[in-house]
């Protein structure tokens, strides 16, 4: 069981392309702080990508890819003293447009981009993004030394440029999985990790409860069937997925269960009562409580949310 892909997987809510286009100096967008993460792929040229104001510009060059996990503010441009528009306003006025800026129409001059975003649901700290760095740089020649990373970003670059039939649909799919391959790539250049969820994931002992718990979430799991799988004492396994996780067994396998739940709300048509008994409640009732402590909402409401978001995005 990939746990780490489970988790984008329950968690995630949807995904979105915010620009694909081509950019004539001087050109600049801002992108404001908000609950999305986000993503640049320069598929030609050159670009500068800002934090903020006070950090340093990092350069981007073409084939590189950057993450910006936390959905922080941050801007990028063609040259660091560039004042960027806001992206409404970049949007508002066909800034994303091919001919965006100045009036140079040089290849030499011009920048491609692809950007995007992807939404995520969670309360409190995301397991996985929590532990991510304010920005992930992929430079091309990682992307380029990665035949599966290459291909997505070529795919995505070819969807984005020659729109057909399905165009939307599979460019959504691909962007699901670059976001994927962006953190394996990461993971990659990564030898040693923080303390945290994803050192748990390589952990024998608490690797193996989380895959269980992910697996069959179900299941009536207790703390001692889980120290008994991992071949530990009860103590030793409550101690060590407290000390990595950053919470005890049972309270991530509730956090898990309601992850679990809520995507089955959002994406199947399951009674709430099946729901409830495939996440490991014996009553709906209990199950509703549960759910409503976690998300604020009682189930049904939950579910009529988020249809509600779906057809006001697809009209």
């Amino acid at each position: 069981m990939d746990v780490l892909a489970d988790v984008l997987s329950a968690t995630r809510i949807g995904n979105t392309i915010l620009c694909g286009a081509g950019f004539e100096a001087p050109w600049g967008i801002r992108f404001d702080a908000e609950p999305r993460t986000h993503f640049h792929f320069v598929s030609r040229g050159l670009c500068w990508l800002r934090l903020n104001e006070q950090a340093p510009p990092i350069q981007l060059f073409q084939g590189d890819v950057a993450l910006v996990p936390f959905g922080g503010g941050h801007i990028i441009s063609d040259s660091p003293d560039t004042s960027p528009l806001r992206l409404a306003e970049a949007l508002a006025s066909q800034a994303c447009s091919l001919q965006h800026g100045g009036q140079s129409h040089s290849e030499s001059n011009s920048t491609a981009l692809i950007c995007g975003g992807y939404y995520f649901e969670y309360e409190g700290k995301h397991p996985l993004l929590s532990l991510l760095p304010d920005l992930i740089h992929i430079p091309a020649a990682q992307t380029e030394g990665t035949e599966s990373l290459q291909t997505v970003l070529r795919l995505i670059n070819c969807e984005i440029s020659h729109k057909e039939v399905g165009t939307t649909t599979v460019a959504s799919r691909l962007v699901d999985i670059l976001f994927v391959y962006i953190l394996r790539a990461w993971l990659a250049r990564e030898p040693e990790l923080p303390a945290g969820w994803l050192t748990a994931l390589k952990d024998p002992q608490v690797g193996k409860a989380l895959a269980l718990m992910h697996e069959q979430p179900g299941n009536h799991w207790t703390v001692e069937k889980l120290a008994k799988e991992a071949l530990v004492s009860r103590a030793m396994f409550a101690k060590r997925f407290t000390q990595l996780v950053g919470e005890p067994p049972l309270s991530y396998l509730t956090r898990w269960r309601m992850d679990t739940a809520a995507r089955m709300l959002r994406e199947s048509e399951h009674v709430i009562w099946a729901i409830a008994r495939d996440v490991g409640y014996e009553t709906e009732a209990s199950f509703s409580k549960a759910f409503r402590k976690a998300r604020g909402l009682p189930p049904g409401q939950y579910r009529s949310k988020h249809r509600a978001r779906q057809g006001e995005s697809q009209s």
